[in-house]
């Protein structure tokens, strides 16, 4: 481990596990801790230094990301739209948009979101784009936009009738526009896991987007190869809740039979084997994408036994809603489908089969 990550594990211990329960149930403190990263220079961490951020590689940044889902699944996953949404920006061509918010969003100034999940599904758009003399009209609905009281703005993603994805940046509040465009937010979703995120949904009608507030245009499918290149990028919050399962096993450990350390030791084996394979394949070009969603597939169901895991050693008091227990059992269910697609669907339910 880097001695920029130890420094980052130091500051997680200290200031987020504490909170943990805390950041799950309260939006306020976990949009707060978004802002705290900002301030500890762990926001943007992806863009170039020129912008203020740290410029890392694929692999450091990784290791952020389990490192953080293994103290907070809320905030890891509050802090990886942020993280995504800037290193979008940090890529368009459009200068303007950069030298406006960029260096804003890694200070945490400015907190950004995204809604685009919605280019995975198949079949009629459900947001479409409609190209204009100045701009696009945007029509349809976002089903999901996560940050929401937290996030400023937000990076929205829409179908163009040529099948291309226009991204472009939208207010993240509820709006009417001089032309006519409206823009409404639903309640927060009432989620079983990770409730704080504040996530909503969103009609758009009419809404016109400048041109100047358009980001990029990408080829049809773009979202869709984009997952199959990156298969492997959410198995590292599935191995971060993993080892969270086993910490609250560790912790317990001196007050139960040994045959629970045993039990310890052979997950901890198990975990590091499959983290070992995870990050030798990202770092491996060349591995086929069959061997990869079968990493993927395995980080989900490490993350699962390990919880479960935690949930059995601690009896009955898992069943309270702020015991670690109850809160990583629940993460594993939310690192299960996030970023899911139909092939990780079918890896994952294979590997139960």
């Amino acid at each position: 481990m880097s001695e920029r990550l130890k420094q980052t594990q130091a500051y997680l211990q200290a200031k987020i596990a504490p909170q943990a329960a805390e950041l799950d149930r309260d939006p306020q403190r976990l949009a707060q801790a978004v802002k705290d990263l900002g301030n500890e220079h762990l926001l943007g961490l992806r863009v170039d230094p020129k912008w203020g951020g740290q410029g890392l590689n694929s692999l450091a940044f990784l290791q952020f990301q389990e490192l953080v889902s293994r103290y907070s699944g809320a905030l890891a996953f509050l802090q990886t739209q942020h993280q995504s949404a800037a290193s979008m920006l940090a890529a368009s061509q459009n200068e303007a948009l950069k030298q406006q918010y960029l260096s804003e969003m890694v200070s945490g100034k400015l907190l950004m979101g995204v809604g685009f999940s919605q280019l995975r599904r198949q079949g009629v758009p459900v947001l479409k784009a409609v190209p204009s003399e100045t701009g696009y009209q945007l029509y349809g609905e976002v089903p999901w936009i996560t940050g929401f009281g937290c996030f400023q703005q937000f990076i929205v993603g829409a179908t163009l009738p040529n099948g291309e994805s226009l991204f472009g940046l939208m207010p993240f509040e509820a709006q009417t526009q001089v032309q006519g465009g409206r823009l409404c937010l639903s309640e927060p979703l009432q989620l079983a896991v990770m409730e704080s995120t504040q996530t909503v949904e969103a009609t758009v009608r009419d809404w016109y987007l400048p041109q100047t507030h358009v980001l990029s245009i990408q080829p049809a499918r773009w979202i869709h190869e984009k997952d199959r290149r990156n298969v492997l990028q959410h198995s590292f919050f599935a191995l971060g809740c993993a080892q969270a399962g086993l910490d609250i096993v560790a912790a317990a450990q001196a007050n139960l039979p040994d045959f629970v350390e045993r039990g310890l030791r052979s997950q901890l084996h198990t975990l590091d084997i499959c983290r070992q394979a995870i990050y030798q394949a990202h770092l491996e070009p060349e591995s086929s994408f069959e061997h990869r969603l079968a990493l993927r597939a395995e980080a989900i169901d490490m993350a699962v036994r390990c919880a479960h895991m935690a949930v059995i050693v601690s009896r009955g008091a898992a069943n309270y809603r702020d015991h670690p227990a109850q809160r990583v059992y629940r993460e594993a269910l939310a690192f299960t489908v996030f970023g899911q697609t139909t092939a990780v669907m079918e890896a994952t339910l294979q590997k139960i089969v």
